[in-house]
């Protein structure tokens, strides 16, 4: 694939590489936190139920850096960051965040869970294997990711209650005017796109200077970094008792990861790649496939359970970086 290169934010100097890395990702993070306020602020005045806002708008919202980062990856011509952003994003989710939550505390599964958010998010997994077995995510695929998603949300709204509302969203939509809500979703777009273009040239840049490849680099650096706010919100979750919502929220975003974003990702600009493996994505499903086990044993994660999430994604890790110093 030709790489499409607009601008170019890669010194020569790898410190300022490294520094401009992490400038992107936080210019990311702070950018999806005042799309997402912004955006919510304006669907309220519009009159919509704050419980679709919550599953749509907010829960798009903490996708928001994945989402600008793979396709933005995929567009300057370096699939392998993107697709291994979303994986990479996925494992962090499942075994790294939900194991360092229940080992905080133990994790109470709500029976909707178990029931819709873990298997979606397991058959989104492993439809997501079958895809890479071939080395191309086509258009056609990114299509029949788009349709999964659409069931994923239809299934989703139908589902929640009337009368459940996201608090933090009322207080922030009556407390902003209509000027600053779409002043916020502005330059919280502009600080996406910016962020995301400064955080994958320099992290392409940093592969390219250590030897390692695009895909390493998007399983570890790329996905850790876009997985801080899930990281965030679970472990205060955590500690606060609401566990339970924390984990619907890690697997919403693991669904979202592969159908909307590399649906959307694959239908704007078909990848071909090569640096994914098959362990990387059989990765993958083993973390959701264990969350499902555990999800079983009365309806909690306990700490022992959260240590052997933990030592699994070690484990993964452990394997990447000795094989990409090999």
């Amino acid at each position: 694939m030709t790489a499409v290169t607009l601008f170019s934010f890669a010194p020569a100097s790898m410190p300022l590489c490294i520094l401009l890395l992490v400038v992107g990702v936080a210019v990311v993070l702070y950018g999806a936190s005042f799309l997402t306020d912004g955006a919510v602020a304006m669907a309220s005045r519009a009159g919509i139920p704050q419980i679709v806002i919550g599953l749509t708008i907010v829960a798009m919202g903490t996708s928001m850096p994945e989402f600008c980062v793979s396709l933005v990856s995929a567009i300057k011509g370096t699939p392998d960051l993107a697709v291994g952003n979303v994986v990479g994003s996925n494992i962090f989710n499942a075994l790294l965040i939900v194991g360092v939550a229940a080992v905080l505390a133990p994790m109470t599964i709500l029976h909707s869970t178990v029931k819709k958010d873990i298997p979606f998010a397991l058959v989104s997994s492993f439809l997501l294997f079958m895809m890479c077995l071939d080395g191309v995510i086509s258009r056609f695929d990114g299509l029949l990711l788009l349709a999964f998603f659409v069931v994923f949300m239809v299934i989703t709204l139908r589902e929640a209650k009337t009368g459940a509302a996201d608090d933090s969203a009322n207080v922030k939509a009556e407390q902003m005017s209509a000027v600053k809500a779409v002043l916020l979703f502005i330059v919280g777009l502009a600080m996406l796109i910016l962020g995301s273009n400064v955080f994958v040239d320099n992290a392409s840049a940093v592969a390219k200077a250590l030897g390692v490849s695009d895909a390493v680099i998007g399983l570890t650096i790329v996905a850790g970094g876009t997985s801080l706010p899930e990281l965030a919100t679970s472990v205060v979750s955590a500690r606060r008792g609401n566990s339970g919502i924390a984990i619907g929220n890690v697997l919403g975003s693991n669904v979202f990861n592969i159908l909307f974003i590399l649906g959307v990702t694959g239908l704007v600009c078909p990848m071909s790649i090569a640096g994914i493996t098959t362990v990387d994505l059989s990765i993958m499903v083993i973390a959701m496939v264990l969350l499902w086990l555990f999800s079983f044993t009365k309806y909690t994660i306990e700490r022992w359970e959260g240590i052997v999430l933990v030592a699994v994604f070690v484990g993964y890790m452990w394997y990447l970086i000795s094989n990409a110093v090999a």
